[in-house]
């Protein structure tokens, strides 16, 4: 079985040539992107938070599987990177582009919760994982990825993915699955 997507996005093409210039290569994998699109679009009128926007590939990937009624917010800590992102895709009126530390943005963020948390960083992964699982809605979803080695890991990463994983999966109010696919998943579902 090819598992590889057979749609992209229509603005994927000049982001990753803008990403290539840029020398950015922490963009999220196409099964991944796929992926993405799928969960936006089981949830009609959803409220969906990317943690990492990069140059915006899984941004794309999020836009393409929303309907008219869900709303994105998307945050960087660096306003060069993201800036790619908002030039491809700020006029599309779904997405809210935040530049900031991704730590203190779930620190300080009092809204209602979401429907999809995406966390392509550290915050809301390896920091601020608390912060980032509270704000999943009852039914809502979490998704992790970058679980494999990746070019760029600091010595010793190895062990706080270990600790990551053994944390989410022993948690009780989220039912958790690995996928040692595209580049290494977690995805969690809090319970009702």
């Amino acid at each position: 079985m090819d598992d590889m997507p057979s749609h992209f996005p229509d603005t994927l093409p000049a982001l990753r040539a803008a990403a290539r210039e840029a020398g950015f290569i922490m963009s999220s994998e196409d099964r991944t992107g796929n992926l993405l699109a799928v969960l936006a679009a089981a949830r009609p009128g959803g409220r969906i938070l990317e943690l990492g926007t990069g140059v915006g590939e899984g941004t794309a990937w999020l836009l393409s599987g929303m309907d008219r009624a869900a709303h994105l917010t998307t945050v960087e800590l660096d306003p060069v990177v993201q800036a790619v992102a908002q030039e491809q895709l700020g006029d599309d009126p779904r997405v809210t582009f935040v530049s900031g530390d991704g730590g203190t943005w779930l620190e300080d963020f009092d809204g209602p919760p979401f429907d999809l948390v995406f966390a392509d960083t550290w915050p809301g992964k390896f920091t601020h994982l608390e912060s980032a699982l509270r704000l999943v809605a009852p039914g809502g979803t979490y998704l992790i990825d970058d679980l494999f080695p990746q070019p760029g890991w600091p010595d010793g990463h190895e062990a706080s993915v270990e600790r990551l994983l053994g944390e989410l999966g022993a948690r009780e109010d989220f039912l958790c699955v690995r996928q040692a696919w595209a580049s290494g998943l977690l995805m969690a579902v809090r319970t009702a």
